[in-house]
């Protein structure tokens, strides 16, 4: 039976219309794949050297155990991020004398053969015998090795596990993220460090190579649990409860009610947003945009680069909203038609797109107001690209968006899906992230760096005290292209 579920699967994945299309895109991915593999070989095979040359003189097994806890994180948090989950047509099976373990067993199995499966092999394979192996013996190596396959098949399980509790149980992602989160930050912080108790962690497996056991009890625990929780769904009642499940919670916050049109076009907004992966994806990647200054300001390499602080200043409080506008339109594709048929003021609806992005990137520069913890120039860099943001940004993006005529399918994950996105998204990015820099780099040649930074943020206020002449414009260009808009829609 599992010969012929992989025989289906084969057949739909070659036959899919969506695979045709994008036979190009594919080709430059895999070539990016390609690239990356080689890469790792090559890391792989020259390990040894690089350790030698890093870390002369020290203990290289118990260094390269100190970042495995770092990896593991990165790995299940990219996971959850990236990782298709694979999907079968599951009610053409139920009626069939098929056992049900066996359906699920085979969807459970078939994550096992992701990529991410096997790129981290290219390393810890030399690095079990180059290094594990030629300081500690054969059997020390073959002991990482194995405990290193169970950790990322328990990763691959757990990482799957969490992407499909999305759907019905969003808390439990959220806690688990705000936890991993939340022990990055104290590492950074150097509360405590992640590398002392990981190399403590894994050397303990190598001294004691019966604790082999704990990283495959763990890989066996995240199995069941992927495998529990889809077996509870596999039921017809289950399947008919999901398709038919209607969220409005959002529709009932009476403040909205109150707002008239504009409230009913956020409420729609949040509900598209809520109910669709696609979207949101990009709500539970708001912590990566928030964190990105803790990668650069501790680090006192960067305390004097103020235009790639600039850079992720942008990037922080105008991320979620350049993810926002530059699709705008594109998100509400599959109900594009409708929408221009209703009997809405065109003026209003780009107005409240418009006061969305701007809630948004409010709310994630109020979220990096403790980043004051590491200077007063950096909140300073962070509040005019803020200014920046809400004033210049947003007004190019929503310009740039009236341009986007491709039909967007919000089933889809967002990691590594270009499905959607035409060349004016690409565009945008240069304003979005180059501007700025263009924009304060004559000022700190000339020695006046402050003021450049100064300057951004005065740009930003004078966009938005005249953002209702801007956003005219906008206007403009959306009642010219709404129809070459809709057309565009319509292609599937």
């Amino acid at each position: 039976m599992i010969k012929w579920l992989i025989l289906h699967q084969w057949k739909s994945g070659i036959r899919s219309t969506i695979r045709q299309k994008n036979l190009i895109l594919n080709l430059i991915i895999g070539f990016f794949i390609f690239i990356m593999v080689a890469y790792l070989l090559l890391l792989g095979l020259l390990i040894n050297r690089i350790m030698q040359e890093v870390y002369p003189g020290q203990d290289h097994v118990r260094i390269f155990n100190g970042f495995l806890l770092y990896y593991f994180t990165v790995d299940l948090f990219l996971r959850f991020l990236m990782q298709n989950l694979p999907k079968i047509n599951i009610e053409s099976y139920l009626h069939l004398p098929i056992k049900k373990k066996l359906i699920v067993h085979y969807i459970v199995n078939r994550t096992s053969i992701a990529i991410f499966n096997f790129l981290p092999l290219l390393i810890f394979i030399p690095v079990s015998g180059k290094i594990v192996g030629a300081q500690m013996g054969p059997a020390a190596a073959w002991t990482w090795i194995l405990g290193m396959l169970f950790m990322i098949f328990a990763n691959n399980y757990l990482g799957t596990y969490l992407k499909r509790q999305l759907a019905s149980k969003p808390l439990i992602v959220g806690i688990t993220g705000a936890f991993i989160l939340m022990l990055i930050v104290l590492d950074i912080l150097k509360v405590f460090s992640f590398s002392t108790v990981s190399a403590a962690m894994f050397s303990y497996l190598l001294n004691y190579k019966y604790l082999l056991v704990i990283p495959f009890l763990w890989m066996i625990i995240t199995y069941r649990l992927h495998y529990n929780y889809l077996k509870k769904k596999l039921y017809p009642e289950e399947i008919n409860i999901r398709k038919n499940r209607k969220i409005d919670n959002i529709s009932d916050i009476r403040y909205l009610k109150s707002l008239g049109t504009t409230g009913s076009i956020i409420a729609l907004d949040m509900r598209l947003f809520w109910r669709n992966k696609r979207t949101r994806t990009m709500i539970f990647m708001l912590p990566l945009f928030l964190l990105y200054g803790l990668f650069f300001y501790p680090n006192p390499v960067y305390k004097d680069m103020a235009g790639f602080l600039i850079f992720v200043g942008i990037f922080m409080s105008g991320g979620m909203m350049l993810n926002y506008l530059n699709y705008v339109f594109a998100y509400e594709s599959n109900y594009f038609d409708a929408l221009m048929t209703k009997n809405i003021d065109p003026a209003k609806y780009i107005r409240t797109k418009f006061l969305v992005g701007i809630m948004i990137s409010v709310i994630c520069f109020i979220l990096t107001i403790p980043y004051l913890y590491f200077g007063v120039k950096i909140f300073f860099i962070n509040a005019m690209t803020f200014l920046y943001n809400i004033g210049i940004l947003s007004i190019i993006l929503l310009y740039m968006a009236t341009y986007n005529k491709q039909r967007m399918e919000l089933s889809r994950g967002s990691a590594f899906n270009y499905q959607g996105i035409g060349v004016s998204n690409w565009l945008a990015m240069i304003p979005a992230f180059m501007m700025p820099v263009i924009i304060y780099w004559p000022f700190s040649a000339a020695g006046y760096p402050d003021t450049g930074i100064m300057f951004i943020g005065v740009l930003g206020l004078i966009g938005l005290s005249f953002n209702r002449y801007l956003l005219s414009f906008v206007y403009k260009n959306f009642e010219q292209r709404k129809y070459k808009m809709a057309e565009g829609f319509r292609q599937k």
